[in-house]
Formats: structure tokens, sequence, C-alpha cells
């Protein structure tokens, strides 16, 4: 029998302790362990979840996850979305486009959003994390936790019923909606249930169908749709649900096909996994307490209007990874953490507004061209910028008002540099460091943890203008300026200093 009395901990065993093994939690550690920090990650349930769930990858998220080193094999077991192909009667009534790309958007390698399985996903992203030396445990789920001005310790319960006490440094919950850490923390979440119908979502093989397409069939009761998944023999199912009473079972999952499409119950020959869920919308008060973080839906609960849920909870990572490391490993002042939360709260309020208006709106047909470019133009996340962080300082005197600013996301554009022409600027900024862009400039010397390049020419110099740009980790311009009085001051604030400046 294993000895349910919890042990007292040692010193921090591990610098940041992540709860939940989803996208969230596990793009975190990735980015915490490509940074050589100490990153543990506990899942409560026995494995990885199953289930597609968030399928949708969207153009930003891609870049982080290209930066993280993970993008070619999730492009390579993905596919962009099919067509729409909706149904009535039994007959085909046309195809059409969901999306549709959109031509303003800014410039990025991924202009598209990837069709990948959540579940597939969460695979890619473990086996990269276990490659930089991070570690995952399943079956281990957080019990408590209490914490001082300098670690924190969690008391954790494992699968077969043996407890023991981890300390850390910093605590992050990515663990769902239902956060056991957010509710430790007594953290609340201030939302409504916005009057939005429940929905059921499973993944079915079935038969009669073409995987060529994403089938749509409109009904008085809810439409329900059947996305193939790439990779595996399965579709997505979605159907809204119109009533109080309805328990997802494989025998439901069936029936709710046999009724709102041409297709027999028969037809579905496998439920691999279903979900019952009633949207709502909700925002945490506050994304960190002292040493503990919330990320993903810990955070912020949405419905899946648009795909965005995954995608902002991997922002989230991304953003709090590069600060957590400047902090434990470069020694950046504590405060920087704060940064986290004012710049992914106001971001992650943004997408539940445009979620709850698309899920709302659902997929019609009648309206598929306007609908196709309206969620072009607001689904790719590539304009989310930080203008109002404290973390962006705008000093140069003379920008235009249309122009880049401190906060914004750097335009992946082909540049020139001293060292020659470069067909995308995200090449050099791949890495866990800053990166100073010295835009038809003097470059000044380069301080530790800051890569220095001086940009000559190409549509990047054309488009930023004269000045010196430093580059955060997650892309976002974090200082613009004219000259480098200023960037002494602001590489001390994030953990670096430079010489003669």
């Amino acid at each position: 029998m294993p000895d349910p009395t919890p042990q007292t901990p040692q010193q921090p065993a591990v610098d940041v302790l992540i709860v939940g093994g989803g996208p969230t939690g596990l793009t975190l550690a990735c980015d915490l362990a490509r940074r050589g920090v100490r990153t543990h990650v506990i899942e409560a349930a026995d494995q990885l979840l199953p289930g597609s769930r968030g399928k949708s990858l969207q153009s930003r998220t891609l870049e982080a996850f290209d930066d993280l080193g993970v993008a070619d094999a999730l492009m390579a077991a993905g596919s962009p979305f099919p067509p729409m192909q909706t149904w009535r009667d039994g007959e085909r009534q046309g195809e059409w486009q969901l999306i549709q790309p959109d031509p303003e958007a800014p410039v990025s390698r991924y202009p598209r959003p990837w069709l990948v399985p959540q579940w597939r996903t969460q695979d890619i992203l473990r086996d990269r994390l276990l490659d930089l030396g991070g570690t995952l445990e399943c079956g281990v789920r957080l019990t408590s936790l209490t914490q001082t001005d300098r670690h924190v310790t969690a008391e954790v319960t494992h699968s077969d019923g043996g407890r023991h006490l981890v300390s850390a440094l910093y605590l992050v919950g990515a663990d769902g909606s239902h956060s056991t850490v957010r509710e430790s923390l007594g953290i609340a979440m201030k939302g409504e249930e916005s009057g939005l119908r429940p929905a059921v979502v499973a993944d079915v093989r079935v038969e009669g169908l073409d995987r060529d397409h994403w089938h749509i069939w409109p009904d008085p009761a809810g439409e329900l749709l059947l996305c193939p998944l790439p990779g595996t023999n399965d579709f997505q199912l979605n159907a809204k649900i119109t009533g109080e009473e309805f328990t997802a079972t494989p025998e439901t999952v069936r029936g709710l096909v046999a009724a709102r499409t041409h297709l027999p119950s028969d037809a579905v020959t496998d439920v691999r996994w279903f979900s019952f869920y009633r949207p709502r919308t909700a925002l945490a008060e506050r994304f960190r307490q002292g040493r503990v973080f919330l990320a993903g839906d810990a955070a912020h609960v949405h419905p899946p209007g648009g795909g965005q849920g995954l995608n902002i909870g991997v922002q989230d990572a991304y953003n709090l990874g590069w600060k957590l490391g400047q902090v434990i490993d470069r020694h950046a002042p504590d405060t920087l953490l704060d940064s986290y939360e004012a710049e992914r709260r106001a971001a992650a309020a943004d997408t539940l507004d445009l979620s709850t208006r698309l899920y709302r709106a659902g997929r019609k047909p009648q309206d598929a061209d306007e609908q196709a470019r309206h969620r072009g133009r607001v689904c790719h996340l590539l304009s989310v910028h930080y203008r109002d962080s404290e973390l962006s300082i705008d000093a140069r005197e003379r920008r235009a008002p249309t122009g880049f600013r401190a906060g914004d996301r750097v335009p992946d554009l082909p540049c020139v540099t001293t060292a020659g022409p470069c067909p995308s600027l995200f090449d050099l900024l791949r890495g866990p460091d800053f990166t100073l862009l010295a835009v038809n400039c003097a470059a000044p010397p380069e301080a530790a943890g800051l890569h220095t390049h001086q940009v000559t020419g190409g549509p990047l110099a054309q488009e930023l203008g004269t000045g010196l740009f430093l580059v955060r980790p997650d892309h976002h311009i974090g200082l613009a300026a004219d000259s480098p009085e200023h960037l002494g001051r602001y590489l001390a604030g994030v953990g670096l200093r430079g010489t003669g400046m």
C-alpha cells in the first residue's frame, strides 16, 4: 500500500509546476524547457485527454508552434479545412467555403487555419516536451496548494492513492474550465450563460459519406455537422441540442445522426469519443495570485465559435513562457510577470465576445460568402496587439499614425541585413531570445541573450521605417526608438543588460 501521508518538501524540486496536460500546459512546458527551466507537468487523467475537441489551428498559433519546433509535424498531421457540403432531403445542395483568407491580413507563412485533431496536437507537443528534457506525469491530480513569497507547495494525489508534496518556484493552472488551481485560489469567474444552446461533439466513424467535404445538415432542431479528421478514419460530429434534457451516449449520438441526416443510425459504425457541453462566457477576475498563474480555459471559457479556444490558450502560454524564463533564468524583476495578466486578460475578453457572436451565427449556407469573408478577417489572431501594455514603449519622435507601433506583432516580411538577404523575418527571430532590429541605422553593442541584426533594406525596412526595434520572444515589438538611450533601461527591466548603453 502506498503511504498516503504527504512528505515534507525540500528545496523547490522544479522551477515551474504546470497543472494540466492539454495544449495550453504542454505549449508552456515546451517554451520553458527550451529555455533550460526545470518544468514538470501533471495531468489528472490517466492519459492525455482523447477527442478531436479544438481541431482548428489559427495562423498565429501556427507561428508560435513554428518557433517551438512543432509546426512541421502538425502540418504533416493535418490538412486545410475542406469545403462545406450542404445536404437537404438526402440530396447535395452545393459546396461552399467556411472561411476565406483575408487579403488585408498581416503577412504570415501560415495564411489559413489548419485542421488537426486536438489529441494529435497534444501528442506532438508531448513528444517535443520530452525531447527538450521536460517531464510529464499522468494520473496525478492537484489536491491543494500553498505559497510563500519564495515558492509554491502543491499536494498531489496519484491514481493509486499515494500522495506527496511538490515544491516549485511558480505554479501554472492550465487545468481547464473546472480548474482546481483556480478554486484553490478562490478566484471567481465572472460571466453569464448568454442563453446559448448546448451541443454535442463526438468522434465517430460513418459509412456512406465522402471525406472530401465538411458535411452540414440544416435542421430546425439544430444543424448537424460531420467533419473528416485528417490522418484518421473519423469524423468530428457537432450538433446543437434543443431542450434541457439530453444525455450523451453512443446511442443518442447515433439517434441524432438518424434524426437530422439522411443516414440511418447504423451508418455510425463507432462512437469513439463524445461530450455534451453547455456553452457559457466567463473570465477569471485575475490571472495571477502571487506565484500562481491561470492560463487557457482555467482563465477564460467561451463557446467554440470561430475555433478560438485552443488557440488563445496557446497564446496565453506563449506570452507567459518567456516572462517566466526571464525571471527564473535571467533574474528579471518579478514585476515583469504582472504584464501577463494585463496583456492576456484584455485579449481574452475580446475573444470571448467574438466567439459568442460566431457561435450564435452558426454556419449558414445562405450567407456563405459574407460569413466566410468575416471569419477570414476576425479569426486568424494575427492582429492581436499589446499597445496599451507597460512593456510597449514607443519612444520615436516621428511615426506614421497608421504604421507599426510598440505592442504590435512585428511583420513577417523579407528583409536585407548586413549578413545578406533573409526571405522571412521570423527565421531571424526563431528561438527563446530577444531580437534587436537596427533598421537603416547603426546597431548598438549587443547584450547577453539579445540577437542584433542591422536591416538595410527590403519590405521590412519599408514597413517599419528607420529606428531601433526590440522584438520580444513572442514576436511583439517591445520598444521602438530613434536612438539607444532608451534601450538600456528596457533591457534591464526584462533581465538583460547591454554594454555601453
